[in-house]
């Protein structure tokens, strides 16, 4: 029964591939369900971020085909169209690349650290909805676990380096003084709140923080000093705003392209830079179209972030090593697992034979026989009984020169004999 994913991300496919499977927090629970009422199919997790969205399973080796038509079935689009950016790891491939993905070795952002706070919500939405037992928990913990010693024991997360940082070093590329700059923040969640935190630092002029629900974008905008508004009233703010950085979990685009139409008519030709970071887009694709709109997807930001990972190369090798090491460690693990219902079914059999031996050598010393009787007849048929099978099977074996076998008793009962002239 193997570990599986599927999936796609930010190097296997654009945006606009991307955003038609992502599975908002509003359907993710329903998804799991969904997904493990698939044949085969025992565990699950569901990891969807702005820039990946993959599938984990423990499932039947058949499941791999089911999965890929659930994935494309679920979501209302056709199989052909996604099968060409989605990969299937199975096995050890899965436990590196979770380690790798919980450790921010796959992100877009070399070593970025949001990546694991996503990969644990993941992991608890599908704990919490009962759709994780023994293999992919103790898989996900494994990943924690990595991740933690990869920002302990090497300097890969040590320089500023997210989408959100990229998205404020393109704006200070564009606008040289950004304290006459107004900035509006789409959202309220983590990226938002990193971006706020870098414009401040900037030295922003002014900072709006617009989400839907206003007590959180208050709670938001207190840290920084900014304004607080709902999405509802965005259009009367945007033309105020120089910089637009959006990050929502909306279904749908917040921003459309005549309320961007307007706010540009009250600027007078102003422009406005926008970076949308959300997928599913937070802005239209058609504002892109629009004169002195400057829109800038998680996409375009690439070219910004790598010039921002050249100190992380060095420690990602390092980083590399130890998800090597740690794969093998939850390898070993599993690998351990074969053995379990073996042993277990041996010490059920030993026990078997151990009870009716016992019972025989009670009803003697009832019947009146001496003590000593009865311990030796206990002794001689419990060690004759649990030897018979394995003597007869040595000589079967000795008999058809199956030499592996007599090799691998002599290892497990450690006798310290070799095999020639013993028949």
């Amino acid at each position: 029964m193997p570990l599986l994913v599927i999936g796609l991300n930010h190097t296997t496919a654009p945006v606009s591939i991307r955003e038609r499977l992502t599975f908002g927090p509003d359907i993710i629970v329903a998804a799991l369900r969904s997904l493990t009422e698939q044949p085969g199919v025992h565990e699950a997790v569901i990891l969807s971020t702005c820039n990946r969205t993959e599938v984990y399973c423990f499932a039947d080796a058949e499941a791999i085909d089911a999965n890929r038509n659930w994935l494309a079935k679920f979501h209302g689009v056709a199989l052909e169209d996604i099968t060409p950016y989605l990969y299937v790891h199975e096995e050890r491939q899965v436990i590196e690349h979770l380690l790798c993905v919980a450790s921010g070795l796959d992100s877009l952002i070399l070593g970025e650290p949001q990546i694991l706070g996503q990969v644990k919500n993941a992991f608890q939405t599908a704990s919490d909805a009962g759709r994780t037992g023994k293999m992919l928990t103790r898989l996900f913990q494994h990943a924690f676990t990595t991740a933690k010693q990869v920002r302990t024991d090497t300097a890969i997360g040590d320089s500023p380096v997210s989408v959100a940082f990229a998205a404020v070093s393109l704006a200070r590329q564009i606008f040289a003084d950004l304290s006459q700059q107004t900035a509006m923040l789409i959202g309220a969640g983590e990226t938002v709140e990193l971006a706020a935190r870098h414009l401040s630092q900037n030295g922003v002029g002014r900072i709006i923080v617009a989400n839907r629900t206003i007590a959180r974008a208050q709670e938001l905008a207190q840290q920084f000093g900014a304004d607080a508004i709902s999405l509802t009233e965005i259009p009367a703010n945007l033309a105020a705003a120089d910089i637009v950085i959006a990050s929502t979990a909306s279904p749908v685009p917040i921003l459309g392209k005549g309320t961007v139409e307007s706010a540009l008519k009250k600027r007078r030709r102003r422009p406005i830079f926008m970076v949308d970071i959300a997928v599913p887009r937070d802005i239209e694709a058609e504002v892109v179209n629009l004169e002195d709109i400057y829109l800038y997807t998680v996409d375009d930001l690439e070219e910004v972030i790598q010039s921002n990972l050249r100190s992380r190369q060095e420690a990602a090798g390092q980083a590399r090593e130890i998800v090597t090491f740690q794969a093998n460690e939850f390898l070993a693990w599993m690998r351990s697992l074969d053995a379990v219902g073996l042993i277990q079914d041996y010490r059920r059999q030993a026990g078997d034979i151990r009870d009716q031996v016992l019972t025989k050598a009670l009803r003697m010393l009832e019947s009146g026989k001496p003590p000593e009787e009865a311990m030796a007849f206990l002794a001689q048929t419990l060690t004759n009984k649990l030897l018979h099978t394995p003597s007869a099977k040595l000589r079967e074996a000795s008999s058809n020169g199956q030499h592996e076998l007599l090799e691998a008793a002599n290892a497990l009962f450690q006798l310290g004999h070799g095999q020639s002239g013993h028949d």
